[in-house]
């Protein structure tokens, strides 16, 4: 296998409420609600994943981390983290000027991830 890509991605959730507005707030989306029974998602717009929750979703920040793109402007969307309930873990930091910018957070359910930006 040569170019893996991400073909979907799942962030576990407790509070789906509490976890929509985080999101919807940091990244100034609407997330469409999906209920599945079991699972009730919120989906992100136009991206391969969801927010979800259901018995077997735990939210942890000790997993796999996530890496989200969100376009040149990282220093907005980190600004808005604590504000939406969040903890800002690394604040935005060069890679190197190859790979750009990246910072870390909590999300407000306790899952570690990142985001980079091109600068």
């Amino acid at each position: 296998m040569n170019n893996l890509a991400v073909h979907w991605f799942e962030i576990s959730v407790y509070n789906f409420d509490r976890a929509k507005a985080f999101y919807e707030t940091i990244f100034d989306i609407k997330l469409s609600i999906i209920d599945l029974g079991a699972v009730t998602m919120a989906m992100f717009p136009g991206g391969p994943g969801a927010l979800c929750h259901g018995e077997w979703y735990k939210p942890s920040p000790d997993g796999v981390v996530l890496h989200l793109s969100v376009g040149d402007d990282l220093g907005a969307v980190l600004d808005r983290v604590e504000r939406a309930g969040g903890q800002v873990l690394q604040a935005k930091k060069q890679i190197s000027p190859e790979l750009g910018f990246m910072g870390l957070l909590l999300d407000s359910e306790g899952n570690r991830l990142a985001l980079r930006s091109p600068k």
